[in-house]
């Protein structure tokens, strides 16, 4: 896998309460594509930060019905992978690559 389907696969790291609370327990919550697999997020965070993963969990947040404008539409379907460190491995995700 190149660098650029690296980047590809990590689109970017959720920075909620939720996910912050689970920084403590060193685990780091990451946006990816749908069609993204665990091996391949495994593989893109350790060639990307440098760290060696533990486990990668996956997770599919619906889209939600909205109205927009007056019209009604629907939000995309997002996926999350929470990824588990290694102990002694940390990932500072406000501070970018």
């Amino acid at each position: 896998m190149s660098q650029v389907s690296n980047y590809a696969t990590i689109i970017s790291p959720v920075i909620t309460e939720k996910s912050t609370k689970l920084s403590e327990s060193n685990q780091v919550v990451f946006r990816v594509p749908g069609t993204a697999t665990k091996p391949q997020i495994k593989k893109a965070v350790e060639e990307l930060f440098k760290v060696k993963v533990k486990s990668v969990n996956t997770l599919v947040t619906k889209g939600k019905k909205k109205l927009f404008r007056g019209r009604p539409g629907a939000r995309s379907d997002v996926k999350k992978a929470i990824v588990t460190l290694q102990p002694g491995s940390t990932i500072d995700v406000t501070t970018g690559l």
